[in-house]
């Protein structure tokens, strides 16, 4: 178990404030989002304005909040005022008792004042006291009714503030995921190239959700401590001035100090919640790759990789809490500071007269309640920061550049005849390192299409770029004479079945993942499909059936197994155009024949591009492109390429006849080690290319 990283002071906390200066500029690096350049975050305000902005929808709402939250503090803070009168008016009773009788009071006072008791006579001067008699409980039950039915009354208030608040901001946040869900749905797919999952999740999840705590808290409790902290400002003026001015002087020292450790925490939890994206990124790759990584032995690496970012979250999150937890301190301690100077001055001011005991004891009981507010913004400021970091991480996923916008001028018919047409197509990942330049090639309908050739040579690049998955540099892809930019995505894929080299199934039954090809299949359609793609063979051993429910990863299936039910899935949907990238790669010998006639059924009367490197699956084919290095160096059937002993020969004696005797006369290839199987290796294109080719 790593050590834990000790929690060092100030000077630990200048350093990773220094750090995360530059942290924008590590983003970019494989440590923080998997390559992918990240744009500075917004500054605090305008990132807060615009997570304000989200509740412009709901005016009206906010109106009745707004003036729910100003019924219960005038309320709240008028209480106070009546509460001083009812200690008048107890103070004057003991005050009444304890003089002669029959005496006016202000002769009392008069005489107070001859007997050298000057102070005590000054005080009584704002005393409403009547000699001989003792405290009206009548008056002071109905000031103490009064105040009781005024906090109670407040209390509802509050309630439906609160209430109607949390029902506006789920709201909000029901919107907020949905636009995230629909942004995600239109983000061209290198975004996700670039970006590791885990990271994605993270703001999809765990930013949402603390962007929901701040609106649902903070935001309550800063509009009601705002309104409140005016409120008793008011207040203060109407008993004291003098005093007020004094209460009035930690309002800027609490202020100036908020905003020196807040901006400080801020750029703490900008920090703290990059660093649990790139957390969740490392545990994400470290469950979906377990076990090529204890194949490979990486369990150390993995622990210690994780254990490195850990420990970098560690740092930013402590280093957050720690400043921001701060600001309360500092600001209860200017607090205490004015309650200290207000106590003195009113003491006095009750002493000489100037103020009734019962108005010092309400502006006390002000200079608390006004400390109370200022000490809640200062503990949601914590929080509020906490979720504009993530609001910030959000608004960088919702201005993410989206793919290109859709053109509908032209559509395809019900069913298309699968015409495809490659002219001058040229296609880059990155504009500095091209991949396909000037290819143009014809498939006619019905025919299939097989495409070969070394890892990175642009096969499913090229699949890729029919069904519109990345946009094309220069030229133009048909389908039935139409070009594919003229009509819409949607109308192109529901004309396309494709089956990946990587099966994925879903959470749910075996049914329902054959049925999603075409989701008002019928049972009976399921079943036909399953047969043709022998899935019925297997799942008739199965207790359930296809009622079988498969988990999120497929594990109670073989990998095969898989793969089968990925081909019953494109048969089901009955496509145009059919796609299958190295389908068979996860089958065994047997089953591979099986599936080889149950794909000739499926490719009959339709057009099939085919992935593959096993060379025996495509003998059949009407047309095989060889390609390498983004070009289509051969075309022609099986019997024409092996007669032009080029490239294609080569791959198929590798494959049957052991190596080439030619291989090495072949500038573009060279022979690797026996230990490989003697297939030849083809200069191969960056390997940002090959990352997104194969």
């Amino acid at each position: 178990m790593a050590k834990k990283p000790e929690q060092n002071t100030a000077p630990a906390l200048d350093a990773e404030l220094a750090d995360v200066d530059e942290f924008d500029a590590a983003a970019g690096s494989d440590d923080w989002s998997g390559g992918a350049p990240v744009r500075k975050a917004q500054h605090f305000w305008p990132s807060a304005k615009r997570l304000i902005g989200l509740m412009s929808p709901y005016k009206l709402g906010m109106v009745a909040v707004f003036a729910l939250i100003t019924v219960y503090v005038v309320l709240s803070v008028v209480a106070p005022r009546i509460l001083g009168k009812a200690m008048d008016v107890i103070f004057a009773g003991y005050v009444g008792s304890q003089m002669p009788a029959g005496a006016p009071a202000d002769v009392v006072i008069e005489q107070l004042r001859n007997s050298g008791q000057g102070s005590l006579a000054d005080m009584l001067t704002r005393v409403d006291f009547v000699p001989g008699e003792g405290i009206n409980f009548s008056l002071l039950s109905q000031y103490i009714l009064i105040v009781l039915s005024m906090y109670f009354i407040a209390s509802l208030f509050s309630w439906a503030s609160g209430w109607l608040l949390n029902r506006l901001v789920m709201r909000v946040v029901y919107k907020l995921r949905q636009d995230v869900e629909t942004k995600l749905n239109r983000l061209p797919l290198n975004y996700f190239d670039t970006r590791q999952r885990g990271d994605l999740l993270s703001r999809v999840t765990n930013d949402v959700d603390n962007i929901q705590n701040a609106l649902q808290q903070a935001l309550s409790q800063l509009v009601q401590s705002i309104m409140t902290v005016i409120g008793i400002v008011i207040m203060m003026f109407v008993v004291s001035w003098q005093m007020a001015l004094i209460a009035l002087v930690a309002l800027p020292l609490s202020a100036a100090a908020a905003g020196i450790i807040g901006s400080r925490a801020q750029k703490l939890f900008t920090a703290q919640w990059k660093n649990t994206g790139a957390l969740n990124g490392q545990i994400e790759e470290s469950f979906s790759g377990h076990e090529l990584m204890k194949v490979f032995g990486r369990e150390e690496d993995m622990v210690q990789r994780f254990t490195d970012r850990n420990e970098e979250l560690y740092k930013a999150s402590f280093g957050a809490q720690f400043v921001s937890g701060m600001i309360m301190p500092v600001m209860n301690f200017i607090s205490y500071l004015a309650y200290v100077g207000i106590a003195v001055v009113g003491g006095l001011r009750v002493a000489s007269g100037a103020m009734s005991l019962g108005d010092a004891t309400a502006f006390i009981q002000y200079s608390r309640e006004f400390t109370q507010p200022l000490g809640q913004i200062a503990g949601v400021a914590n929080m509020l920061q906490s979720g504009v970091a993530s609001a910030e991480r959000t608004f960088e996923l919702l201005d993410a550049e989206e793919q290109d916008p859709e053109d509908a001028s032209e559509q395809l018919p019900e069913r298309a005849d699968g015409h495809v047409t490659f002219e001058n197509v040229s296609f880059s990942y990155t504009p500095d390192k091209p991949l396909i330049e000037n290819l143009s090639f014809e498939a006619d309908p019905g025919h299939t299409v097989a495409i070969v050739g070394p890892t990175g040579a642009g096969k499913t690049t090229l699949v890729n770029l029919v069904m519109r998955f990345y946009e094309l540099n220069s030229g133009r892809i048909t389908l039935d004479n139409v070009d594919i930019t003229k009509i819409t995505r949607a109308d192109l894929r529901s004309k396309v079945g494709m089956v990946l080299q990587d099966a994925w199934l879903f959470g749910g039954t075996i049914m329902e993942n054959i049925r999603y090809g075409r989701l008002d299949a019928t049972d009976e359609e399921v079943i036909a499909a399953a047969k043709a793609t022998f899935v019925d063979r297997f799942v008739r051993a199965l207790p359930d059936g296809y009622d079988t429910v498969i988990d999120e990863e497929g594990t109670n299936v073989s990998a095969g197994e898989k793969q089968l039910i990925t081909i019953a899935r494109a048969f089901v949907a009955n496509p145009s155009l059919l796609i299958l990238d190295e389908a068979t790669s996860s089958v065994d010998t047997r089953t591979e024949l099986l599936v080889q006639q149950a794909m000739a059924a499926l490719r009959s009367d339709r057009t099939s591009f085919v992935i593959a490197h096993r060379l025996s699956t495509i003998r059949d084919a009407d047309t095989i492109l060889v390609m390498e290095a983004g070009k289509i160096v051969e075309q022609g059937n099986h019997a024409e390429l092996l007669k032009t002993q080029g490239a294609y020969y080569r791959l198929y004696q590798s494959q049957f006849s052991g190596p080439a005797e030619d291989v090495d006369a072949n500038p573009a290839t060279a022979a690797i080690p026996a230990a490989t199987g003697g297939i030849p290796v083809v200069s191969a294109p960056a390997p940002e290319a090959e990352d997104k080719t194969e």
